[in-house]
């Protein structure tokens, strides 16, 4: 695991981009394609939004393809969407076609969109799914992509992809598993402000917690995991 600090966050936001476009050649040198799954909330956003001005004549876009690591339960064209946040910050301006977007079918039941989105992933790899990068942030609680405090997703070890409710907000979500996530060759974490401190603490140097710190979680098993973090997120942290 490496902790990558910088002073302010669009520094932070900066290299992650540039690791972005490094593992993209890297994977579609060695196979053609480059597949991504993208995080949702307002972190991101800066980071797709670079993507899609300054490296948009840096990569071969029609071999990137962009999955979810997790999506609200909501219509594609809702505000919450994670997908229509990635769309209008990114993908139009790139110009990615529609099959290389692998969208949450939402109009299913969760359960269902859950089981549709695990075969979609196993069906595009035709095999054990290894994405090349994983994108994540990080809640001021501790969760990552939409597995909660307190959620049944924490502890789920055979499925990919499954469906939460979040009884406290009263809405469905969908989600990577720990498992999924865990076996991408990069994992990366994008998470900035003083907001974040105590889960940062709690996540990297809490006694392990899972089901209150689900972020304790991510471990590639044979991949690598990067923080990119601003001086503010890390501000607690004792060393």
């Amino acid at each position: 695991m490496s902790l990558k600090v910088f002073k302010e966050s669009n520094e932070a936001i900066a290299a992650l981009a540039e690791v972005f476009v490094a593992d993209a050649k890297k994977a579609i040198a060695k196979n053609d394609r480059f597949s991504v799954a993208l995080s949702g909330g307002s972190s991101p956003k800066k980071l797709y939004e670079l993507l899609a001005s300054k490296y948009k004549n840096e990569l071969d876009w029609k071999k990137v393809y962009f999955f979810f690591g997790d999506e609200r339960y909501v219509a594609h064209t809702h505000p919450d969407s994670n997908y229509l946040m990635a769309k209008t910050a990114m993908l139009d301006s790139l110009q990615i076609a529609d099959n290389q977007v692998y969208k949450v079918d939402t109009a299913l039941d969760p359960a269902s969109a859950a089981l549709e989105y695990q075969r979609c992933i196993c069906a595009f790899f035709n095999d054990k799914p290894v994405f090349d990068l994983v994108l994540l942030g990080l809640g001021d609680d501790a969760h990552t992509a939409s597995i909660f405090p307190g959620t049944d997703l924490v502890w789920i070890e055979e499925e990919l992809v499954k469906e939460v409710y979040l009884k406290d907000k009263e809405v469905y979500r969908i989600s990577f598993s720990a498992t999924l996530i865990n076996d991408a060759a990069h994992i990366a974490f994008l998470t900035f402000g003083a907001n974040k401190a105590d889960a940062i603490k709690a996540v990297l140097e809490g006694e392990r917690d899972v089901a209150q710190y689900p972020a304790q979680l991510i471990k590639p098993r044979n991949g690598e995991l990067d923080w990119f973090v601003d001086e503010a997120a890390v501000g607690k942290l004792s060393r």
